[in-house]
């Protein structure tokens, strides 16, 4: 389901209980953080209650970003990468690998879909 990007996102929404979401390293929104902001400045492909898929700003590839600010359990983690996975096959049908290294924003969970043999998208200029 679409949903407004302005609505704020409680613990329950996210994980389900607010105490498997806070053992998993959730905080409140960062209004500091980039991708707590998820500012559409660049293509999306995906959004959902868990989650969002836009192209990255620096290196122009698809990027799962979590809608909690911190690390999620792992069930929540491999929900994200089946649908950056499926994101990635339309984008990269030539192969891809997924990029789990959170170099700029190391503290709110986000992964790349990098092009097979590559690091930069397409659309990089």
């Amino acid at each position: 389901s679409n949903v407004a990007l302005s609505q704020p996102y409680t613990i329950s929404t996210v994980a389900g209980t607010g105490s498997a979401a806070i053992a998993a390293g959730v905080s409140e929104p960062d209004p500091s953080c980039p991708l707590c902001r998820a500012e559409r400045i660049t293509q999306w492909y995906f959004e959902s209650d868990l989650c969002w898929i836009a192209d990255c700003e620096i290196c122009s590839t698809p990027m799962v970003v979590w809608r909690a600010h911190g690390m999620p359990a792992e069930a929540e983690k491999d929900a994200m990468l089946v649908e950056l996975r499926t994101v990635a096959a339309q984008e990269y049908p030539q192969g891809f690998w997924l990029d789990p290294e959170m170099r700029r924003i190391p503290n709110h969970f986000h992964c790349h879909a990098r092009p097979k043999d590559g690091f930069f998208g397409p659309r990089k200029k």
